[in-house]
C-alpha cells in the first residue's frame, strides 16, 4: 500500500497533471481496495473518496461483484474489466456509469487496480426492491438490461442452472411469472 502511494505521487508531474486535467473520470485503487486517488473528474461524480474503499463508493446491491472484481485483478486472474456499475455520488443519490479497469503494477507486482468511468448515464438510476437479496439485485439488473441466461452466467462466473435458479428465486420474491414481467415490474 505504501509503494501504491508513493508511486501515485512519483507519476512524473507533467502526466499526473495530464490525468487531473482529463476530462475521463479516473482513479487508482490501492490493494486493499482503498481509493488512493480520483482526478476532479470523477471527483465531481462520487465526491472526495480518497481513503474510503471502492466497495463504500458502489451502490449496496453491486459491492460483492465490484469486490469480486477486484480480488481477480490483485491475483491477477482478471487482467480487464469493462462493465456498467451503479456509484452513489456525492449526494448518496445512484448513477450508472460504465468502468474499463486494470492491474495497476509495480516492480512486476501487482499493487492496485487503475481505471476509468468510461461512461456516465445522465438519469438517476432508481434503486431495486429493498427486499430482493444483493443477488438478486444483480440478476435483475442484468435482466434489465437484456442479458441471456448464459450471459448472466458470464458475468456472474457460474453456471447456467445457478443462473435459472436465481431468477427462479428473483421471479418468487417480485411475484411475477416471467422474466419480461419482472423487468416491468421494476420499471414503474
Amino acid at each position: 500500500m505504501a509503494g501504491l502511494v508513493s508511486t501515485v505521487h512519483e507519476i512524473p508531474d507533467d502526466v499526473r497533471k495530464a490525468l487531473e486535467a482529463i476530462s475521463v473520470p479516473t482513479y487508482v485503487l490501492d490493494g486493499d481496495g482503498v481509493v488512493r486517488w480520483i482526478n476532479p473528474a470523477a471527483e465531481r461524480i462520487v465526491g472526495d473518496v480518497r481513503g474510503r474503499l471502492i466497495t463504500s463508493v458502489v451502490a449496496p446491491e453491486e459491492r460483492l461483484r465490484t469486490r469480486k472484481h477486484f480480488m481477480r485483478k490483485i491475483a491477477g486472474t482478471e487482467k480487464v474489466t469493462d462493465t456498467e456499475v451503479v456509484v452513489l455520488d456525492a449526494h448518496g443519490s445512484r448513477v450508472r456509469v460504465e468502468i474499463s479497469s486494470v492491474p495497476f503494477t509495480e516492480d512486476h507486482r501487482i499493487v492496485g487496480v487503475f481505471g476509468q468511468v468510461v461512461e456516465v448515464a445522465e438519469a438517476a438510476v432508481d434503486a431495486p426492491p429493498p427486499h430482493l437479496t444483493p443477488r438478486q439485485a444483480e440478476v435483475l439488473r442484468l435482466l434489465q438490461r437484456g442479458a441471456s441466461t448464459a450471459q448472466i452466467a458470464g458475468e456472474l462466473q457460474v453456471s447456467k442452472e445457478t443462473v435459472r435458479n436465481h431468477i427462479r428465486h428473483l421471479l418468487q420474491a417480485l411475484g411475477v411469472h416471467t422474466r419480461l414481467e419482472a423487468v416491468a415490474a421494476t420499471s414503474r
